[in-house]
C-alpha cells in the first residue's frame, strides 16, 4: 500500500470516529433533554399569590352606615277646633315668617254646645300654658349653661395660650359652647311654638258655642309661630277638619341634623363629639360634622338577609357653614363615617392576608420564594387593614387573600 493510499485510510478512519463522536453526544444530549423535561414536569410549580408589604402610616377605625337628613325643630300646625278648612294655598318648599296666614277655618252650620268639647278645649289651654312654663325653664337654665361653657371657652383659650392645657381640652370646651348655642336657639324655637300653641288654645275655647246664623264672616286664622318653610302639605283639599287634624309641617331647613342608626354594638364606641365625615351627599365635597347624641333607646330592624338587629339612631351635626351644604333638604340621603380610633404611625396590613388559626391569627409571608406561615397578634381593626400588635416586622411581604394551594413552604410566584 502506497503512502498515498494509507493517508486516505486513515482520513477516512478519523472521520468515523469523528462521526460515531458526535452521535453519540447528540444521543446523550438528547437523553438529558428528555431527563430534564420529566423531572421539570414532576416538579412543583410555584403558586401565583398577590402580596403587600407590611408598613406604618395613619391608621383609624371607623363606623360606617347610611343616613338621612333631619330638621331639628319641626312645627306641626292642626285644627285646634272642628271647622269648615278652606283649601290650602300654600305647597312644600314655600317660605312663611312669623305671623304669616297658613290656613283659615270657617264656623259650621249652628250646633248644641257640647260639653265635653268645652273640656276637651280647657284642657288643651291648660296644656299649652304648662308648655309654655316648660319653654320658659328650658332656655333659661340653657342661658346659664352656656354663658358657663362661654366662660370655661374664655378660660381655655388663655390657658392654652400660655400652654398651661392640651389643644383637646381648648376643643372640648369649644364643642360644649357651640351645642349650647344650638340647644338654646331650639329652646326659643319651642318658646315660640308654645306662644302659638297658647293663643290658638284660648281662641279656639273663646269660639266654642258662639256659632250662631248670621256668623257666616267670622273665621280662624291659622298663622305661622315662627320662620320656616313648609316641609309637608298634610290636608290641602277644603273640607271639615276635627280638633287635632294634622293640616302641615313647618320647619327651618337651615337647621339640619343628620340621624344614622347603628348596631348597637358600635354605638358603644361612639361617644358625643365623635368626629365624623358625610360622603355621597350630592356634593364635590366630604363634610366635617361630630356626633352631638347617641339616643337612650335601641329599635329591631331586619337586616336585608332578614335577620333581626338592634340598632340605635346616633345624631350627627354638621359643622361646615350652610353655604356648602345648602342643596340638602330635610329627608336626604347621605353616607356617614363615624372615627371611634385613631393612630398616626401604625404598623398595619391588609385586611385580606389574615386568617384564623386556631384561637389566634396568622398570615402568609413570602420568604426566599416560599410561604411561610407566622402568628400575629392584631390590635384595631377597619374593613381595609388591621393593626399589627407582634408577628410581623415594617417591610415585610404577606400574601393577600392565600387560597388553598397556598400552605406553609410552597413555592410561590408574584403575580
Amino acid at each position: 500500500m502506497t503512502d498515498a493510499a494509507r493517508k486516505n485510510q486513515e482520513t477516512r478512519e478519523r472521520k468515523r470516529r469523528y462521526a460515531r463522536l458526535i452521535r453519540r453526544i447528540l444521543a446523550l444530549l438528547a437523553i438529558a433533554l428528555v431527563v430534564g423535561a420529566i423531572v421539570l414536569a414532576w416538579m412543583p410549580k410555584a403558586v401565583p399569590v398577590d402580596v403587600a408589604r407590611v408598613k406604618r402610616g395613619p391608621f383609624e377605625v371607623t363606623v360606617d352606615e347610611d343616613g338621612k337628613t333631619r330638621v331639628k325643630d319641626r312645627y306641626l300646625v292642626s285644627a285646634p277646633l272642628m271647622a269648615h278648612m278652606a283649601r290650602l294655598t300654600l305647597e312644600a318648599g314655600d317660605d312663611v315668617q312669623p305671623g304669616a296666614i297658613l290656613a283659615r277655618l270657617l264656623p259650621l252650620p249652628p250646633q248644641l254646645l257640647d260639653p265635653r268639647s268645652m273640656a276637651q278645649a280647657e284642657a288643651r289651654v291648660a296644656a299649652a300654658r304648662a308648655g309654655k312654663r316648660q319653654s320658659l325653664t328650658t332656655i333659661a337654665r340653657v342661658e346659664t349653661e352656656l354663658r358657663y361653657a362661654e366662660r370655661e371657652a374664655q378660660r381655655q383659650r388663655s390657658l392654652k395660650s400660655s400652654g398651661a392645657v392640651a389643644e383637646a381640652a381648648l376643643e372640648r370646651a369649644e364643642l360644649e359652647a357651640r351645642a349650647l348655642k344650638e340647644e338654646h336657639a331650639s329652646a326659643e324655637f319651642a318658646a315660640k311654638v308654645a306662644d302659638q300653641e297658647l293663643a290658638m288654645a284660648l281662641a279656639a275655647l273663646g269660639r266654642i258655642g258662639k256659632t250662631r246664623a248670621g256668623d257666616e264672616d267670622e273665621q280662624f286664622e291659622l298663622v305661622s309661630p315662627v320662620k320656616g318653610r313648609v316641609l309637608r302639605v298634610i290636608q290641602e283639599s277644603e273640607g271639615v277638619v276635627q280638633p287635632g287634624t294634622p293640616l302641615l309641617e313647618i320647619g327651618d331647613p337651615s337647621a339640619l341634623e343628620i340621624v344614622v342608626d347603628v348596631l348597637t354594638s358600635d354605638a358603644v364606641e361612639i361617644k358625643p363629639g365623635t368626629p365624623a365625615r358625610i360622603e355621597r351627599w350630592g356634593g364635590d365635597r366630604v363634610l366635617r360634622a361630630h356626633v352631638r347624641m347617641v339616643e337612650p333607646s335601641a329599635f329591631t330592624r331586619l337586616s336585608a338577609l332578614g335577620v333581626e338587629e338592634q340598632r340605635v339612631n346616633a345624631v350627627i351635626d354638621i359643622d361646615e357653614p350652610r353655604s356648602i351644604w345648602s342643596a340638602l333638604g330635610d329627608g336626604y340621603r347621605v353616607e356617614a363615617r363615624m372615627t371611634v380610633w385613631r393612630g398616626e404611625a401604625v404598623l398595619q396590613a391588609p385586611m385580606s392576608a389574615t386568617f384564623r388559626q386556631g384561637d389566634g391569627w396568622a398570615v402568609f409571608t413570602v420568604r426566599e420564594g416560599k410561604a411561610r406561615q407566622a402568628r400575629v397578634e392584631i390590635g384595631h381593626r377597619n374593613s381595609r387593614a388591621v393593626e399589627i400588635v407582634g408577628g410581623l416586622r415594617e417591610g415585610e411581604t404577606v400574601i393577600v387573600h392565600p387560597g388553598d394551594r397556598v400552605a406553609d413552604g410552597v413555592r410561590v410566584g408574584v403575580r
